[in-house]
C-alpha cells in the first residue's frame, strides 16, 4: 500500500470514529424536546377498560331508553414521548422530523416549567372529568332536558376586584338582571360591561343577595380582557344517570365525540348512517366545539383505526390543511348542532359536497 493511500485510509478511519463518537454523544445528551404520536382510539359506543381491567360501556346510560348502535364514533388520543426526567435522543428526533404522523414540540409546550409530571396528569385527569360533564350537559340539552346548570365560584384571588366581595360556595344566579346558565355566559357580560360596575345576584348559603363588582383590565396571553377575579366551576343537576367510564385519558379533547356518543345512545336509529367516523373537539355546555393539540397525530391515529370520516374542531383547521392522510374525508365543525349535520347528512346517504371542509386561512 502506498504511503499517499495508507494515509487517506487512516484519515477515514479517524473520520468514522468521530462520527460514531458523536453519535453516541448525540444518544445521551439531553434534547429540548418531546414527540408527538398518534395515541389509542377509543369507540365512545363500545367499551374500555376500567380500573379493574374489565371491559365495560364507555358510555352507559341509566334512567331513560337506550338504543342500539352501528359503526364508530371514535374519540382520538395523543402519546407524548418524553419528558423532563428523559427526553427523546436526537436520532429519535430525527426520525420523527420526517414522519408526516408525528411532531417534534418544544418541551416547555407540554411540560411547562415548574409543572412535574404528576402534576400535568392531575390537571389533564380533572379537564377531562369537566369534559364529560359538559359533554354529558350538551348531549341532554340538545335532547331537550333541563341540566339545572348552576354557575359556582371556587374561588376568589386575592387583590382581585372579587376579594372580599364574592366567596367560595357563592353561587352567581344573574348578572345585570340576566340570568347566568353557564361560565361563558358570565365571561360575556363581564367583557360586554367594559369596565363598567357589574350587580351580581348571589345564591349564598340558600340566600339570595346582591353583589357590586368592578372588572379590571388585564393583558392575558396577549389579549386585553377584563376580569373580576374569580375560578368557577358549573354543576348540574342531570335528570338521568350517565356514567363514561375511560380510564388514563386526560384532557377535555374528548369532549365532542363524548356528546355525540350520549346522543346516539339515546336516540333510535344509527346517527351515523354505520360508517366509521372519529373525530376531536372540546366542547361547552352550549355546544360550542373548541380546538384542541396535535390535531395532525389524531388524524392519521383515526385513520390507522379505520375511520374514513373526521370531524375536526373549525378552530384546528389551519392545522389540518394539506396533512390529511390518504382516506380520510374531514368535515370542519364548530358547534355540535353543525356536527349532527354533517352525521345527518352522511346517515341519509345525502350529497357531501356542500359540507363544511377545511380551507387555508
Amino acid at each position: 500500500m502506498s504511503p499517499t493511500r495508507s494515509r487517506r485510509v487512516g484519515v477515514g478511519v479517524w473520520a468514522l470514529v468521530v462520527a460514531l463518537v458523536a453519535l453516541v454523544a448525540l444518544t445521551f445528551i439531553p434534547t429540548p424536546y418531546v414527540i408527538q404520536r398518534p395515541g389509542p382510539v377509543f369507540d365512545t359506543l363500545g367499551t374500555a377498560k376500567d380500573a379493574d381491567g374489565e371491559q365495560v360501556p364507555l358510555i352507559e346510560v341509566d334512567g331513560a331508553e337506550t338504543y342500539p348502535t352501528g359503526g364508530t364514533l371514535d374519540l382520538t388520543t395523543v402519546q407524548v414521548v418524553g419528558n423532563r426526567e428523559r427526553t427523546p435522543s436526537w436520532a429519535e428526533l430525527a426520525v420523527a422530523w420526517v414522519d408526516p404522523a408525528r411532531a417534534v414540540v418544544p418541551i416547555d409546550v407540554v411540560f411547562p416549567e415548574g409543572v412535574t409530571s404528576e402534576q400535568r396528569d392531575k390537571q389533564n385527569a380533572e379537564l377531562m372529568v369537566n369534559s364529560q360533564h359538559e359533554a354529558t350537559a350538551a348531549a341532554l340539552t340538545e335532547l331537550g332536558y333541563d341540566v339545572g346548570a348552576q354557575v359556582e365560584v371556587v374561588e376568589a384571588i386575592e387583590d382581585t376586584p372579587a376579594d372580599g366581595v364574592l366567596e367560595a360556595g357563592d353561587v352567581i344566579v344573574a348578572i345585570d338582571g340576566q340570568e347566568v346558565s353557564s361560565a361563558k355566559v358570565l365571561r360575556e357580560e363581564v367583557q360586554q360591561a367594559g369596565g363598567d360596575t357589574v350587580e351580581l345576584t348571589v345564591d349564598r348559603d340558600g340566600t339570595e343577595q346582591q353583589v357590586s363588582v368592578t372588572p379590571e383590565e388585564q393583558e392575558v396571553n396577549g389579549d386585553t380582557t377584563w376580569l373580576i377575579g374569580i375560578s368557577l366551576t358549573t354543576t348540574y343537576d342531570f335528570p338521568i344517570d350517565v356514567t363514561i367510564q375511560l380510564d388514563n385519558v386526560g384532557g377535555p379533547s374528548a369532549g365532542m365525540m363524548f356528546a355525540l356518543g350520549i346522543i346516539d345512545t339515546l336516540t333510535p336509529g344509527e346517527l351515523n348512517g354505520g360508517e366509521n367516523v372519529a373525530g376531536t373537539g372540546t366542547i361547552e355546555a352550549d355546544g360550542t366545539v373548541g380546538p384542541i393539540g396535535g390535531i395532525r397525530q389524531k388524524l392519521y391515529g383515526a385513520r390507522d383505526a379505520g375511520a374514513t370520516i373526521f370531524l375536526a374542531p373549525e378552530s384546528n383547521c389551519d392545522e389540518v390543511v394539506g396533512h390529511i392522510p390518504d382516506g380520510l374525508d374531514v368535515y370542519s365543525t364548530a358547534t355540535l348542532e353543525d356536527s349532527l349535520h354533517v352525521l345527518e347528512t352522511i346517515a341519509d346517504g345525502e350529497d357531501t359536497s356542500e359540507l363544511p371542509t377545511c380551507k387555508a386561512s
